[in-house]
């Protein structure tokens, strides 16, 4: 408990921008009133005042609810916006002077993770980074950048329209039902869980038009938890490529770009793919 101790100042009932979105985020992470007061330090009636808008929240409040709530930087924000209060996160694109530090430690992990494949990507799947052997993985299908204007002419990279365009990686992947369905699975819990993203919600709706109605069978399964690695099998001409990828986030960001970026890593699964990674990183040296 935070300890933190404030009674509802009774206003005229009427919601509010910051009381519609308390309840919304409260009904998402499936907590009641009185779990989400017992978090936040508070009585069970300043919760209900503030979700039926006949009490104001002070900007510690709105802080101490969010944090309760566990909302990504970004919905805090929002949050904050919706009670009256200015923004406290700031978001900075990774070519910011403040970002050089975080920028570095990226840069630094992508060059640990060679010969292997490693990206960085927004909260959008957009590739924001990446070191040379996942570029050299895209050349499997041919120069990169025309692969990549192929696949997303909008000129994002867009990580799922490389994986599911029929132009892509898709008629590579020779385990494709054990690898769509997680795929499309996690795209649809982030979408779930960033109810306010019109963007991932636009590529959802995109990716599973490219994947087909049965990539996920049914809705019960979005129940289920992802597995921590996702086992990829490649298979070009008579050689084929096991590997499994895992995916990772910045555990203390301060910084909202920070707190969205995706590290994806790749491993070989078997020494024949440790080989050619190896063999594909020494002839690119």
């Amino acid at each position: 408990m935070s300890g933190l101790v404030e009674e509802p100042k009774t206003l005229k009932t009427g919601t509010s921008p910051f009381s519609s979105m308390m309840k919304q985020w409260r009904n998402l992470k499936k907590r009641s009133q009185l779990d989400l007061a017992l978090d936040a330090g508070v009585s069970q009636r300043h919760v209900s005042f503030l979700e039926s808008g006949r009490a104001k929240p002070s900007r510690e409040m709105v802080l101490s609810l969010a944090e309760a709530l566990e909302l990504p930087l970004r919905e805090r924000n929002q949050l904050l916006n919706g009670a009256g209060y200015a923004p406290v996160f700031k978001e900075r694109g990774l070519d910011a002077v403040e970002m050089k530090s975080v920028r570095h430690a990226l840069e630094l992990t992508l060059a640990h993770h060679e010969p292997y494949p490693a990206i960085v990507a927004d909260r959008n799947w957009n590739l924001q980074m990446t070191n040379p052997p996942a570029m050299a993985f895209v050349g499997i299908l041919g120069e990169p950048e025309e692969v990549w204007q192929r696949v997303d002419p909008s000129g994002n990279n867009n990580l799922y329209r490389m994986t599911f365009h029929p132009e892509g990686l898709r008629p590579l992947i020779s385990n494709w039902d054990d690898f769509a369905k997680p795929m499309l699975l996690r795209l649809r819990k982030e979408v779930g869980a960033d109810p306010n993203n019109e963007v991932l919600a636009a590529l959802l709706k995109e990716i599973t038009e490219m994947a087909g109605d049965d990539t996920v069978s049914s809705f019960s399964e979005m129940t289920l938890p992802l597995e921590p690695v996702l086992p990829m099998e490649l298979t070009v001409g008579d050689m084929t490529l096991k590997t499994f990828t895992m995916v990772s986030s910045l555990g203390t960001a301060t910084d909202i770009t920070a707190e969205e970026l995706k590290v994806e890593t790749f491993f070989p699964a078997d020494d024949f793919t440790e080989q050619f990674f190896r063999q594909m990183g020494s002839s690119n040296s």
